[in-house]
């Protein structure tokens, strides 16, 4: 049974995810602040955490900071906190998905699904050099993407950025880390780099640019590889 942590002290909002949860057959602990939260993730080991950052006793970044101390468990904001100097911070701090107050049920429970699979079947094994996708081949030894049996011309810059999507299948990618491997840590705000060259890799690599199945954009958040069927 996948176990799950929720991290919430609106108890309207616990009674709903933890019915939610339970209907679909996963075990849940609930905590109501972040002191509870890291006794229980501590004792319980979750398969997952769904954390809300308005705790009553510590910010919930500072619980995803705690945790990122001894942990990889998959961590699901959900907030009102809408900024995206927020969202950042979240992600930065190790969260591996941001969703926003008032959310669908529906879309909550499908991330946590894709969070708990990626953990449980990453989508690029340890030590596979190549990524290969219905339209595209990437060689991360080589350092070479091919389409159509032809070899991609890249730029130093777009191979970068194409590395790390690649290398972290499934993952959103924040944008400031983006940023900061490509282009250095005095860049780290210039969001505008990141819109034109993924323009360039979806033109190169996508079937149908205008409409990405493997370069994923999360608005103000960051970008995700999806390797597709």
């Amino acid at each position: 049974m996948t176990r799950v942590l929720v991290v919430e002290d609106d108890p309207q909002l616990v009674r709903a995810l933890v019915i939610n949860l339970q209907v679909r057959q996963y075990g849940v602990d609930a905590a109501p602040d972040g002191t509870t939260a890291l006794r229980l993730a501590a004792a319980r080991q979750p398969d997952a955490v769904v954390l809300d950052l308005g705790l009553p006793d510590m910010d919930g970044v500072d619980v995803i900071k705690s945790l990122r101390g001894w942990t990889r468990v998959p961590i699901l904001v959900l907030s009102a906190r809408r900024a995206s100097g927020e969202k950042v911070a979240a992600l930065d701090a190790g969260a591996d998905d941001y969703i926003t107050k008032p959310f669908s049920m529906d879309e909550l429970l499908a991330r946590l699904r894709a969070a708990v699979r990626r953990t449980e079947t990453p989508a690029l094994a340890p030590g596979a050099d190549v990524v290969t996708t219905a339209e595209f081949t990437v060689d991360l030894v080589a350092k070479k993407a091919r389409r159509a049996g032809r070899d991609v011309r890249l730029t130093p810059t777009e191979w970068h950025l194409l590395e790390i999507l690649v290398s972290n299948p499934g993952r959103l990618v924040p944008q400031r880390r983006l940023l900061e491997e490509v282009w250095g840590a005095s860049r780290s705000t210039k969001t505008n780099y990141l819109r034109v060259y993924m323009a360039q890799l979806r033109r190169k690599l996508e079937a149908d640019p205008s409409h990405p199945r493997h370069f994923i954009t999360e608005p103000g958040m960051g970008y995700r590889f999806e390797a597709g069927d």
